[in-house]
């Protein structure tokens, strides 16, 4: 429940909102609320609701798509040339007005929520024709206005009304299914992660490394077991948290290399520069994937001149991770690793539509982007 608060706290913000400001003008004697048209004000209501919320929901998203606010100034015009109507031909429940209203109101539930209107579109079009239908049939046909205003109105507006509740109710039917569904995706991810977290093949040369140290009785040998500790540590305690320190995280990633340093005895360059708050967080061993396959498909694999070049930057609750390497184009294979489609799977549960993965390549360079809005 709380998850769900989070994600739609926009729309708690325009419930209140709405509802202070319409009681406001009421105080004011700017409107008037029929104590009688309960359904109409409940409508209305849910109406402009929506209209303060989605804004605030998809603030964020509407700084990137420039479309989707030309969308949106449409459906303003639409909004307004209908109340320009009502006004010029002051007729009760006008058919013109109540087909352009109800045009607006699909149009902002279609920008707002496209994959779900997108989904149930044959639903939500046969339903409102049907409903836009009858109501035109009751205000074009009946014997007059006053018999319409007396007996029929009230009918025909539950009918046009109908299918906002029915399709509110359905929108979150449908986030409680995807609730689950994230909750389970998780707990798959999760399992992926510990299986990918701890490579065996790093851990076992690590290890031998640090015999040969002991052996030799470097004074490096307690240093390298204070990292491959703290590594070992963060990996099991931290690896499972929501969220940890970018300090924390970078410092994990310094441990790595230092590590891997510790292999070589051919000459590798590896550069690590970056910037951050002290206050930023992200998902933990996001990272490091990118940095694994560095190594694996790099350095490891030349005979001279490797080189990673690393790159941190954090701007605007933004983060901003590049990871470039030189590889040997004859040595690589066609064989998917598991680690780049673990991170793309991690990504999608807990940065989804905020985070960008480039991947760039030549023959001899392959330079990986990772961009994460963390809010």
């Amino acid at each position: 429940m709380i998850t769900f608060l989070k994600k739609y706290k926009a729309f708690v913000i325009g419930f209140f909102v709405v509802f202070f400001t319409i009681l406001y003008l009421e105080y004011i004697g700017f409107i008037k609320i029929s104590k009688d048209e309960y359904i109409e004000v409940i409508v209305i209501f849910t109406f402009w609701w929506l209209i303060a919320s989605v804004p605030i929901y998809k603030f964020e998203y509407f700084k990137k798509n420039k479309i989707v606010v030309y969308k949106i100034l449409g459906l303003i015009l639409l909004l307004i040339v209908a109340v320009i109507v009502d006004s010029y031909w002051k007729t009760p429940d006008n058919p013109i007005v109540i087909f352009l209203i109800t045009s607006f109101w699909l149009g902002i539930f279609y920008v707002a929520f496209s994959s779900f209107f997108k989904k149930y579109k044959l639903f939500i079009l046969v339903f409102y024709t049907i409903a836009i239908s009858y109501f035109f049939y009751v205000r074009l046909f009946s014997k007059n206005l006053d018999t319409y205003l007396n007996n029929e109105k009230d009918t025909a507006f539950i009918i046009l009304t109908l299918p906002i509740p029915i399709l509110i109710i359905l929108w979150l039917f449908e986030q409680w299914k995807w609730l689950k569904t994230l909750k389970a995706e998780k707990g798959k991810a999760e399992l992926a992660l510990l299986k990918s977290q701890v490579n065996p093949h790093f851990f076992f040369n690590t290890l031998n490394n640090l015999y040969g140290l002991t052996v030799e009785k470097s004074d490096s040998a307690p240093e390298v077991v204070l990292k491959l500790s703290d590594m070992m540590r963060y990996t099991i305690y931290e690896g499972k948290q929501d969220v940890v320190s970018l300090k924390d995280e970078i410092k994990y990633l310094e441990n790595y290399i230092e590590l891997h340093k510790i292999r070589y005895q051919k000459k590798v360059v590896i550069t690590f520069d970056y910037t951050y708050h002290e206050d930023d967080k992200v998902a933990p061993l996001l990272f490091i994937i990118l940095l694994e396959n560095a190594f694996k498909h790099g350095v490891e694999r030349l005979t001279k001149d490797a080189y990673i070049h690393i790159n941190l930057t954090t701007k605007n609750n933004t983060i901003l991770f590049c990871i470039e390497n030189n590889y040997e184009e004859q040595k690589v294979t066609d064989q998917k690793g598991i680690g780049l489609d673990n991170l793309k799977d991690r990504l999608k549960l807990i940065y989804p539509q905020k985070h960008r993965l480039l991947i760039e390549k030549n023959k001899t360079v392959y330079k990986t982007t990772l961009e994460i809005e963390t809010q």
